[in-house]
């Protein structure tokens, strides 16, 4: 079962704030996952060859248009932080 302190650390990592039963819930969820993944350790994939890549020309791309910009105002009210009228994000180098 995954532990308490890893829900809460996933659940920091995605700024999401958890009551005490939503991280049981959470906890209950994430354990079911856990136990599906570890079933297919028992498939046999010998001689499967991995899939690199997927063929593109099999699905076609979607034709680049430009469209109606979002209300830059309504997008940044769910921000954690903003600065100049853009999303402030947390330094990742030097």
């Amino acid at each position: 079962m995954i532990s308490k302190e890893e829900i809460l650390q996933t659940a920091d990592l995605c700024k999401l704030k958890l009551s005490d039963e939503e991280i049981e819930i959470f906890g209950a969820m994430f354990s079911n996952v856990l136990k599906q993944i570890k079933e297919l350790d028992k498939v046999d994939t010998e001689g499967v060859e991995p899939l690199i890549f997927l063929d593109l020309e099999e699905k076609p791309l979607k034709e680049d248009v430009p469209g109606d910009n979002f209300d830059r105002k309504e997008l940044l009210k769910n921000a954690p932080e903003e600065e100049y009228g853009y999303f402030k994000l947390k330094k990742v180098m030097d």
